[in-house]
């Protein structure tokens, strides 16, 4: 579930709180909206969220916000949490100065201190022109006026490009075959992690299957290239942006198996049910401190979609204890490799 305690929102609603914003009778456009205890719909009209991460969306409807995952809506202003990965940030602020409507149209964006907020501030400064400044809640909330004609326009659209979709891997084996895009998890290499689930992956695989938390869809890649019995794959994926990148890198596959793309939060559970489900589950949410709860979920959400019979295997870091929640859910539990830090781990249901 998405955090209350968000230092970040709290100083980006700051200048408005007391006075030193107006807040515009349009209404305003929120990139990356995050729900928040100061962000209620009767406090903030006209409020346009967009949030391509389905917990952070979700918790957004839950609290009366209409969600987009993306668009082109345009507004006198818009409101930004910039991520920590420096590429991403970058597009997202220039998305955010080509979405500010009019002459007068202000961008403002909030950062926390420890994440890179004189570097992001700094960035903005250059595409948008002057900015102006404060800090709150050991965070940095600045804001500009990029129609002004004060910012570097070609570097504006050098970065809004920065989010899309590009091969990667090129000079290894996989050159050609995968694109992807900053932001996402390994975006730019194969996590090692996957790649030794993915050589561990029996042939023999078969049925209806499904990978959780899907990324930009090496796991699923590996599986069908590894086991041609896999009649069925749904990709389980909660950010909206690496299941895009899914569609197109498992494209060759589409005429050979059912695919489905699910923007979806697995914690929540799953509506299908399976023969074979493989996982490499996140353990940190959108901060940096461990979430070992999220994978725990993943384990009882695949404990309650497999068929008896049915198996999940399991990538993950050696030192979380996720021991409990197999032996909780599955019949039979081994540990197949523990390599480089990491673990493989095949749990079957009980059953035939």
């Amino acid at each position: 579930m998405p955090s209350q305690d968000d230092p970040a929102l709290d100083a980006l609603l700051f200048p408005f709180q007391t006075g030193r914003l107006a807040w515009p009778g349009t209404g305003a456009l929120f990139l990356r909206a995050r729900a928040g205890a100061g962000l209620v719909p009767s406090a903030w009209p006209g409020l346009v969220c967009e949030q391509s991460s389905r917990p952070e969306a979700a918790a957004l409807e839950r609290a009366g916000f209409s969600v987009d995952t993306g668009g082109d809506r345009r507004h006198q202003l818009v409101l930004v949490l910039p991520p920590r990965q420096r590429d991403e940030a970058r597009a997202l602020l220039a998305e955010a100065a080509a979405r500010a409507q009019g002459d007068d149209a202000l961008v403002v964006a909030s950062v926390p201190n420890s994440e890179g907020a004189k570097a992001i501030e700094a960035d903005l400064s250059r595409i948008a022109g002057p900015v102006e400044t404060l800090s709150k809640h050991k965070c940095r909330v600045f804001w500009a006026r990029p129609n002004q004609g004060r910012g570097d326009a070609a570097l504006a659209q050098q970065w809004r490009s920065l989010d899309a979709p590009r091969p990667i891997l090129e000079g290894t084996e996989w050159e050609g075959r995968f694109v992807s895009r900053p932001g996402v998890f390994a975006w730019d290499r194969i996590d090692p992690a996957s790649a030794l689930l993915a050589t561990h992956l029996p042939a023999g695989l078969a049925g209806r299957a499904a990978d959780l938390g899907a990324g930009w869809g090496f796991l699923s890649d590996a599986l069908l290239r590894r086991c041609p019995g896999i009649t069925s794959l749904h990709l389980y994926e909660a950010e909206a942006r690496a299941l895009e990148l899914a569609r197109r890198n498992l494209a060759p596959h589409a005429g050979r198996v059912a695919l489905d793309f699910r923007w979806h939060d697995v914690t929540a559970g799953l509506p299908d049910r399976y023969d074979v489900i493989v996982s490499n589950p996140p353990f940190h949410g959108p901060g940096r401190a461990a979430r070992p709860d999220i994978g725990r979920a993943f384990i009882g959400a695949a404990a309650q979609a497999l068929v008896p019979g049915g198996t999940l295997w399991l990538v993950a870091n050696r030192h979380l204890p996720y021991e409990q929640a197999l032996g909780e859910g599955f019949g039979e539990v081994d540990t197949v490799a523990q390599q480089a830090g990491f673990k493989v781990v095949c749990a079957r249901r009980a059953g035939r």
